[in-house]
């Protein structure tokens, strides 16, 4: 004959202390998730004040290199068969009635061209192709103007990759770089050639 045990059900103390220690784990784990968001937050606002000094910087290195290439810039191209009269720094065009804003680095320029000169620490393919951008928008309020000259543009910068250059060449821009002591210009030759606005 088998026998059955049977277990008495938990007494209320035992229930109760039960209830008591999940609830003390829920505060921890609320405290501790409290904490988690805390400190994404101050992680969150570290990586924004770190991304305002990165530009920041990149700005003033931009600004460095185009003090640096502006006053030898106009003797530079004369050895390439240009010869610009006026160079002009942070220029800009603010059209709003015709939609045409855009800012320019550097603006060489004669009675026949504007060679328009995107200065950039480190360009990338992005800062090539917003500068293909800029110099459709100077054709058009050129064109506003009967300003009829050819636009030629050119990026210039401190430390450019070999695919970043081909690019800027294939586009038809010059392409400025660092070389000792002074710079170098390049210019689209061969299967890519200077492109004209």
């Amino acid at each position: 004959m088998e026998t059955t045990q049977t277990t008495s059900p938990p007494s209320f103390d035992s229930v109760w202390a039960i209830i008591q220690e999940v609830g003390e784990k829920q505060k921890e784990n609320a405290q501790g998730i409290k904490e988690l968001k805390e400190s994404q937050k101050e992680t969150d606002r570290i990586t924004r004040e770190n991304a305002k000094l990165i530009g920041k910087l990149g700005n003033r290195f931009g600004e460095m290199v185009e003090h640096m290439v502006k006053p030898c810039l106009v003797e530079k191209f004369q050895e390439l068969g240009f010869e610009f009269e006026k160079a002009l720094s942070d220029t800009s065009i603010k059209d709003r009635k015709n939609n045409i804003i855009t800012e320019i680095d550097i603006t060489l320029e004669n009675g026949d061209k504007v060679m328009i000169v995107e200065v950039k620490s480190k360009p990338t393919t992005d800062d090539i192709l917003e500068h293909i951008e800029r110099m459709e928008k100077v054709r058009k309020y050129a064109n506003l103007h009967r300003d009829n000259r050819k636009y030629l543009g050119a990026i210039a910068g401190m430390v450019m990759s070999d695919s970043e250059k081909i690019f800027a060449l294939k586009n038809g821009f010059y392409v400025i770089e660092p070389s000792g002591e002074t710079f170098n210009i390049t210019a689209p030759e061969g299967i890519y050639s200077p492109r004209e606005w």
